[in-house]
């Protein structure tokens, strides 16, 4: 989807009429720019239609335009959540219609209410909406004769000099919607082709070009760092387990990193412990945390952000098989403490428990996991916001505020000393399940992740089992939504 600066619609173009619905159709910007017959049949048409909160028309103009009349809430409701969504739904709407070019007037989509942030910022979180909601996972699908539905074009109009730091914002904005788009397709692709070693040569596909060294240890050196618990998860699969290393130094020298640590199940079966049928469906986007951080660090190298970022994913299968790791197995780790294993369907913060100590070679400044980690995140949640977990109330406040600010919302869950009672191993240091099983399971997962994390200055985990797939009223397309992308982009730019 290219994006374009006028000053006039273009005759190709379908403009975006955004009608406040304590106003009129004559207050909108683009109103004045149509001849006296399309006015007048605007205004009757006005008349006849709902143009009430929720409603959608295409109506063509007498002048042979069509245009796409969008009824929101009054202006003073008209919050940065809903400019967000009503963004998404216009893209829907005019690919349902089979539309490729759009005019729209950005300051018809800014919210006067809601978080408080720069113009510019909005505008590039627009920018990001209309990206992802262009967006559809047709790889495995043959391209029907009429074309697949997308917009090819988005025209900005402004009468005015459209500033450079607004340009620069929707530049931006495009970007950040790219690397979702990659991380939903990266997500997407089924468990029988997106394997440990493929999730690898995707993320040096994705980094090649850019400022990114990427490495991957296989089990040979992760054998050597006493890795047990990626060893351990992986002993299932004929797929052999990777660990992806990927370095963005363009900051400061000597400056700590920040760390970024994605989990990347590229299928995960449940183990010995095997899921149930309705449980295993879209297990193959298990890796969504570790899409996400492949192109989180892309996304900030293409916008030349000045930071040092380190991103690491432990990509294994959890399989059953003959050699698959059991529930009462002792898997020591990479720190020295030994996981008891009581179930081998929680074996995501298993290999985090790794990754996690590899993160401390850096001495970072902070690190932050992402995760598709448990199915109680999704119960305690719902499917509108992803679990945070940190002890550092500002941090908390500043993840929180990133969410209101990209959409990608999250929400605390408490981390207190209590709930490492729930954690103590029997026969090893920790357990990797909580005593009172179906009981503040995304607590306990979070506070297992605690113990390889004390000696980090600050740590944050976000549990984004809630936000893996879009839903009805996210106006995406099925699939994987790309969570966390945007979210952390906007965090390490600034």
């Amino acid at each position: 989807m290219n994006i374009t600066f006028l000053k006039k619609i273009s005759t190709q173009a379908t403009p975006v009429l955004i009608v406040y619905s304590d106003s009129s159709i004559e207050k909108n910007v683009f109103f004045k720019s149509f001849d006296a017959y399309d006015k007048e049949f605007l205004k009757s048409c006005a008349k006849k239609l709902p143009l009430t909160e929720g409603h959608i028309h295409s109506i063509f103009l007498p002048s042979g335009m069509s245009v796409i009349v969008v009824v929101i809430t009054p202006r003073k409701k008209f919050t940065h959540r809903k400019a967000l969504r009503t963004a998404r739904r216009v893209i829907a709407y005019a690919r349902g219609e089979n539309i490729h070019t759009l005019a729209i007037h950005i300051k018809d989509f800014i919210a006067s209410t809601g978080v408080s942030l720069p113009y510019s910022e909005k505008v590039e979180a627009l920018a990001v909406q209309f990206k992802i909601a262009n967006f559809e996972f047709t790889t495995y699908k043959k391209e029907p004769k009429e074309g697949w539905k997308f917009i090819a074009e988005i025209q900005y109009i402004d009468t005015k000099k459209i500033s450079t730091e607004i340009k620069r914002a929707l530049t931006h904005g495009k970007v950040i919607g790219e690397e979702i788009n990659k991380t939903r397709k990266l997500s997407n692709i089924p468990g029988g082709d997106m394997t440990p070693q493929m999730l690898a040569t995707s993320a040096r596909g994705a980094a090649r070009g850019s400022d990114i060294k990427i490495k991957t240890l296989g089990s040979a050196e992760m054998k050597k760092l006493n890795m047990g618990g990626v060893l351990g998860v992986a002993q299932g699969s004929a797929e052999k387990p990777k660990f992806i290393i990927m370095e963005y130094m363009k900051g400061e020298k000597g400056d700590a990193p920040i760390v970024l640590v994605g989990k990347g199940v590229t299928f995960d079966t449940g183990g010995l412990n095997l899921k149930p049928s309705q449980g295993i469906y879209e297990m193959h986007m298990d890796m969504s945390g570790g899409a996400s951080v492949i192109h989180t660090i892309v996304a900030l190298a293409r916008l030349k952000v000045k930071k040092n970022i380190v991103g690491l994913i432990p990509a294994v299968e959890n399989m059953p098989s003959g050699s698959s790791y059991r529930p009462g197995d002792q898997l020591r780790t990479m720190s020295g403490k030994t996981i008891e294993v009581l179930d081998t369907d929680a074996e995501g913060r298993v290999i985090l428990a790794d990754a996690l100590e590899y993160a401390k070679k850096y001495k970072p400044e902070l690190v932050i996991d992402v995760a598709t980690l448990t199915g109680a995140a999704v119960v305690a949640l719902g499917q509108r916001a992803s679990a945070l977990f940190t002890n550092d109330d500002k941090l908390e406040k500043t993840f929180r505020h990133a969410g209101e600010v990209t959409g990608d919302f999250v929400w605390p869950l408490p981390l207190w000393e209590e709930y490492e009672e729930e954690i103590k191993g029997t026969f090893g240091d920790v357990a990797n399940l909580g005593k009172y099983k179906g009981l503040g399971g995304a607590i306990t997962a979070a506070t297992f992740l605690w113990q390889f994390t004390k000696d980090i200055p600050q740590w944050v985990h976000l549990d984004i089992a809630p936000r893996m797939t879009a839903i009805e009223g996210d106006f995406l397309s099925k699939g994987s939504i790309g969570s966390g992308v945007y979210l952390l982009t906007y965090l390490l730019k600034k």
